[in-house]
C-alpha cells in the first residue's frame, strides 16, 4: 500500500485543506502516515502569504526531498505558493515530481497514481475553475478530537491593497448554509465538543449566495447541535460586525465571547491606502460597543506596520490606539511586498524601520496582554485539558483562548486528567501569555 505524508504550512485554512487532501488519498486506498521516513510520496501544502511564510515554505519543501534519498519516492507540491509560482517552483526544484493548484487538491490521488505510471514533472493547474469542499467530500481531521475547523467560505473580495490572496484563492464564494451545518452535527456526532469557522472573511459569509451577510443566521443554526459545546468564528472584519452579529454571540451559551478582528491600522489614510473598508472613529466605537455589551470578553486582532509611505507620526499614532484600545490578543506582521499587488507600487519603508516599528509593537502589546490576564485572577472559568507538560502542569485552554495562535492555561491538579475533557479551574497567577490555576 502506498503510504502519503502530509506537511501542512500557514493557516487553519490551509490545514482544512490538507486534511481533505488526506481524506481523496484514504478513499483512493493509500495510507497516511504522520512520519516522513515512512512516507513513499510526501505532499508539501504551502503557503505563499508574505515572504517569512513563502521562505518556510521553500525550506521545507528543501527538507522534504532530503526524504528522497531514503523511502520516499516522489514529492509533491500545492497550495498558496504553489498557485502563485508554479512555473518558477518545477522550473528551480528539480526535487519536485509535482505540483498542483489550489483548486485542483481532489484530483491528488490521481497524480500520484501518474507518477507511480512513470508520468513526470506533473503540472496541474485549472485558474478557470472554482473549488469549495462540501460535507460530502471526506476529510481525515487532523487536529486533536475534541475541536474542529469547518471553512465556511473560499477566495475573498475585500481587494486590500496588499494581500495577494485574491490573487491565489479567487472570488468570495460561501457554502450552502445547510451543507456547513450537516458537517457540524457529523463532526458533533464523532464527539468534536469546539467548532471553529474560519474564511478569509467570516462575516462576509452569504453575501454571495444569499444577497446578505448570513454569519449571524449560520451561529444560530449551529447553536442548535446540542453536543457542541463552544462555538468560535475567526477572521471577522470590522465593518462587518454590527450589532446584529454581537447581539447573537451575547445572547448564546455556546458562541464564546471571543472577536477576532483584524484592524490592520488605525491611521485613516494608511487605512485607504490599504483599501480598508473602515475608519479609526468606526473601529473606536465596534471596540466600545462589544466592550460594552459583555461582562468579559476578549478581543484579538492583527496589525501591518512598514506599510509602504507609513509615516514616523502615522505610526505613533497606532501605538498610541492601540494602549487605548487594549487588545487582549494581537498579532504583528512586518509589511511583505508582493508582486502583483496594488501596495508593491508604492514607495516602501526601510526594512531597519519596519523591523524598529514592530518590535516596539510587540513591547507594547506585552505589557497590555501581562496586565489584561492579571484582571482574570481569582476568576473561575471551563478549561479543555490538551496535554500535560514535564513539570507536571496540565496544559489547557478556556473559551478565551483560541488553539494555536494564543497563550495557555497551566493547570495543577492531583488527579490525573485525560486530553479532551473539561474541568472548572481558578485562575491563581498570570503571565504575559499564559495563566496558571488549580481544579476545583
Amino acid at each position: 500500500m502506498i503510504k502519503v505524508g502530509f506537511v501542512s504550512l500557514g493557516c487553519n485554512k490551509n490545514l482544512v485543506d490538507s486534511e481533505i487532501m488526506m481524506g481523496a488519498c484514504v478513499g483512493a486506498g493509500f495510507e497516511i502516515t504522520p512520519d516522513a521516513e515512512d512516507a513513499d510520496v510526501i505532499v508539501v501544502n504551502t503557503c505563499g502569504f508574505i515572504n517569512d511564510a513563502k521562505q518556510e515554505s521553500i525550506d521545507t519543501i528543501l527538507d522534504m526531498a532530503e526524504y528522497k534519498n531514503k523511502k520516499c519516492k516522489f514529492l509533491v507540491v500545492t497550495g498558496c505558493l504553489a498557485q502563485r509560482y508554479k512555473d518558477e517552483i518545477l522550473d528551480q526544484m528539480p526535487e519536485v515530481d509535482a505540483i498542483l493548484g489550489v483548486k485542483e487538491m481532489l484530483k491528488l490521488p490521481e497524480v500520484i497514481k501518474d507518477l507511480y505510471e512513470g508520468k513526470q514533472k506533473i503540472k496541474l493547474f485549472d485558474d478557470t475553475s472554482s473549488f469549495v469542499y462540501n460535507s460530502s467530500m471526506a476529510r481525515v481531521i487532523a487536529t486533536p478530537s475534541y475541536y474542529a475547523y469547518i471553512k465556511i467560505a473560499e477566495g475573498c473580495n475585500n481587494r486590500c491593497s496588499y494581500c495577494s490572496i485574491p490573487l491565489i484563492r479567487g472570488k468570495y464564494t460561501s457554502r450552502p448554509l445547510e451543507d456547513i451545518v450537516k458537517e457540524a452535527n457529523e463532526l458533533a456526532e464523532k464527539g468534536y465538543k469546539e467548532i471553529i469557522l474560519t474564511a478569509q472573511d467570516t462575516t462576509k459569509y452569504g453575501l454571495d449566495l444569499y444577497g446578505k451577510k448570513m454569519l449571524p443566521a449560520l451561529l444560530e443554526e449551529l447553536e442548535k447541535i446540542e453536543k457542541i459545546k463552544w462555538i468560535r468564528f475567526l477572521y471577522s472584519y470590522p465593518e462587518d460586525v454590527d450589532e446584529n452579529l454581537i447581539e447573537v454571540v451575547k445572547s448564546s451559551s455556546k458562541i464564546v465571547n471571543y472577536f477576532d478582528i483584524p484592524i490592520q491600522h488605525i491611521n485613516d489614510r494608511i487605512l485607504k491606502l490599504m483599501n480598508r473598508k473602515t475608519t479609526k472613529e468606526g473601529i473606536k466605537r465596534l471596540i466600545e460597543k462589544i466592550r460594552q455589551n459583555f461582562d468579559e470578553v476578549v478581543i484579538r486582532t492583527t496589525v501591518l506596520v512598514g506599510f509602504p509611505t507609513e509615516t514616523d507620526e502615522e505610526f505613533e499614532e497606532l501605538c498610541s490606539f492601540l494602549k487605548w484600545a487594549e487588545f487582549d490578543r494581537l498579532g504583528a506582521f512586518m509589511y511583505s511586498q508582493e508582486e502583483g499587488t496594488i501596495a508593491s507600487q508604492l514607495p516602501q519603508v526601510d526594512d531597519e524601520v519596519k523591523q524598529r516599528r514592530y518590535e516596539k509593537v510587540l513591547n507594547i502589546q506585552r505589557k497590555i496582554s501581562k496586565r489584561q490576564n492579571k484582571k482574570r485572577v481569582g476568576r473561575e472559568y471551563e478549561v479543555v485539558i490538551e496535554a500535560k507538560d514535564k513539570n507536571n502542569f496540565y496544559i489547557g485552554r478556556s473559551q478565551f483562548e483560541a488553539p494555536e495562535v494564543d497563550g495557555k492555561v497551566l493547570v495543577f491538579s492531583q488527579n490525573k486528567l485525560t486530553v479532551g475533557k473539561f474541568v472548572k479551574v481558578k485562575i491563581l497567577d498570570a503571565f504575559e501569555y499564559d495563566l496558571v490555576g488549580e481544579i476545583i
